[in-house]
């Protein structure tokens, strides 16, 4: 494993952390908390050191789990990231239809509840990454936000504030303000090999203003595994199975066309699709959706994969501006839309 320090701070993370929503949201498949805490556990003794959650993962499940894998004194080996601003307690047991968000509660008195709610569950006294979730242009425009979030720091309650754009891909727009006039060391932002915009625009940004990135989604929601095949059924429980069909369709011919790293690298493209968000220095960790042992095993592993060559990554940027070789039209209605409320 490789690490990487954000800026401005001390914080030193994995390259390749670990997005607890995957086993806390039940929307990759059902893990009961032994396997939650096992896969954490394990993850952590291939080097991952960076841990990603939110208080509403499973309505606060994602934040007991690591409290579960990692208390005590272990808490000071890992870097916990958690992140604020929906209201999903007032609707525990209330119906949300599809990926419908929670909504978002931002009043200094909720916002001062919510973090003591996650250190609580966190069974820690710190968060080193504090991230607003989701965060809309007038979440960023309120000044009771920042305030609130100084005084958080001044405690010693956070050690960094971030910004992690969503629920979609996009968001630029918050991206650069945030960058720009906010007093936040990362934006968190969806970023692959298949998904190039607006990331290189936050990128570009990042670097200008001396802030640091987080990606998610890296592989595409698992295209970028390249493991799919137009005949890949979904289980149930997986929120993927719900997509069109096209979109596993066109994203299969795309990822064929990606193939030369393979090739060309001599590793997975799963490691490869990590070592191309991972180029950019700004980028300090990505994370991958890791569901089993050998999904760790094989992400851990990217960083004893090659570097992606500035010829390799002009090629990827050339696929992405002919759209793969498919007619611009086969993408309506297929655009990647990830996890509305829950990422």
């Amino acid at each position: 494993m490789r690490y990487r320090t954000i800026a401005g701070t001390e914080i030193e993370v994995s390259e390749v952390g670990f997005g607890v929503w995957t086993v806390a949201a039940g929307w990759w498949g059902e893990y009961s908390d032994a396997q939650a805490v096992t896969l954490l556990r394990q993850a952590y003794d291939r080097g991952v050191t960076f841990f990603d959650t939110a208080d509403t993962y499973g309505n606060g499940r994602g934040e007991t789990l690591l409290a579960q894998a990692f208390p005590g004194a272990d808490r000071d080996e890992i870097v916990v990231s958690t992140k604020f601003g929906y209201d999903w307690e007032s609707n525990v047991g209330k119906r949300r239809e599809g990926h419908q968000e929670a909504p978002h509660c931002l009043d200094p008195d909720f916002l001062e509840r919510a973090l003591d709610a996650s250190l609580r569950r966190l069974g820690t006294d710190h968060i080193d990454l504090y991230q607003l979730h989701n965060a809309r242009l007038e979440h960023l425009h309120n000044d009771a936000v920042w305030s609130f979030v100084e005084r958080a720091r001044a405690a010693g309650k956070v050690r960094a504030v971030g910004v992690a754009l969503g629920p979609a891909i996009g968001w630029a727009e918050e991206g650069h303000y945030a960058m720009e006039h906010l007093p936040v060391e990362v934006v968190h932002m969806i970023y692959n090999a298949l998904e190039l915009d607006p990331g290189r625009e936050l990128i570009a940004t990042a670097r200008r203003t001396g802030k640091s990135l987080l990606v998610r989604v890296p592989h595409s929601s698992g295209m970028l595994e390249g493991r799919y095949t137009a005949e890949t059924e979904f289980p149930e429980g997986d929120h993927r199975r719900h997509r069109p069909r096209a979109w596993l369709v066109n994203g299969v011919q795309k990822v064929e066309q990606l193939r030369f790293l393979e090739r060309e690298n001599g590793c997975a493209l799963g490691q490869a699709s990590l070592r191309y968000v991972l180029r950019t220095p700004e980028v300090v960790s990505a994370l991958p959706n890791i569901y089993d042992l050998a999904q760790l095993d094989e992400f851990a592993g990217a960083a004893a994969a090659a570097e992606i060559s500035d010829d390799q990554a002009a090629r990827i940027e050339s696929l992405f501006e002919s759209n793969y070789g498919l007619p611009r039209e086969v993408e309506a209605g297929t655009a990647s839309r990830h996890a509305a409320g829950a990422h």
